[in-house]
């Protein structure tokens, strides 16, 4: 089963701010990705699994 990357930082418990600070990149670029308008490089996407406790098949990139 897929999981959106929001839905993913939110069942962490972190707020944008503090997911953002985490990764090492603006609240801004998180929201990007979110929303789908951006996406993150393999290196993020690295943090975005460790940090979220989740594999990259698992993630939904809205589009």
């Amino acid at each position: 089963m897929k999981i959106s990357l929001k839905a993913a930082r939110i069942n962490q418990r972190y707020t944008q701010k503090q997911a953002a600070a985490l990764l090492g990149i603006s609240a801004e670029t998180l929201i990007s990705w979110e929303k789908g308008r951006t996406f993150p490089n393999i290196k993020a996407i690295e943090k975005i699994e460790k940090l979220y406790q989740i594999t990259y098949d698992e993630i939904y990139f809205c589009v």
